[in-house]
């Protein structure tokens, strides 16, 4: 597994440009037939428009990668939208613009500003994500020492998914590879009597704050 960044969840955007609008729709997909279902789904609901454009990037490093102009121009819209994907790092995305024609041709130039424009701009208020590797754990300590664990986790900050309170108290919570020299501190805390489940590692979502 690798560090990846996507969307989060569906996003749309509408975009105008002489007369025509420009509706980017974005969404987090993991395979070609999800990309081409989510694309189908959008030539559906927009039948009357006069294109619906697409390109999609699928594969942690990723590795498929499609565009389709759907009536436009060669080249003026499938392939601008991919390459603003590409330009943010993106993957295990795919984006639809939706064109309704408004009476003014805008040239191969101005359709290839509007598309990739139409993405650029959705991408810039889409809620995007990185999903990062952690390992996960769970310790079991006594209720005695359950302030000290927490003020350890809050200082080194390390995430808490879950807190279980029975006869002793079980933290579940997440280590980033870089972060593993806390399993010593942990040992010397509990005086070498670390009670440590070891749960494999997992990607988790981690939002990423756009620049103002």
């Amino acid at each position: 597994m690798n560090n990846y960044k996507t969307i989060k969840e569906l996003y749309s955007q509408d975009y105008e440009v002489n007369k025509s609008q420009f509706i980017c729709y974005l969404e987090q997909v993991t395979t070609p037939e999800e990309a081409q279902d989510f694309i189908q789904s959008i030539k559906k609901k927009h039948y009357d428009a006069r294109h619906n454009c697409s390109a999609y990037i699928i594969g942690e490093r990723g590795e498929l990668q499609k565009a389709n102009d759907d009536g436009e121009p060669s080249g003026t819209a499938g392939i601008p939208m991919l390459e603003v994907l590409k330009k943010q790092e993106l993957t295990n995305i795919v984006a639809v613009v939706t064109r309704y024609f408004g009476g003014i041709k805008l040239g191969a130039g101005g359709l290839i500003r509007a598309y990739g424009k139409s993405v650029s701009q959705a991408l810039a208020n889409a809620p995007l994500i990185e999903k990062c590797i952690f390992n996960v754990y769970k310790l079991h300590i006594d209720y005695s020492m359950s302030g000290t664990m927490e003020n350890l986790f809050h200082q080194e900050d390390i995430t808490i998914l879950n807190k279980e309170y029975t006869h002793e108290v079980v933290f579940e919570f997440l280590l980033k590879p870089e972060q593993e020299q806390i399993l010593t501190k942990l040992t010397d805390l509990t005086a070498g009597k670390l009670n440590l489940e070891d749960l494999g590692p997992r990607l988790v979502d981690i939002p990423i704050t756009k620049e103002l």
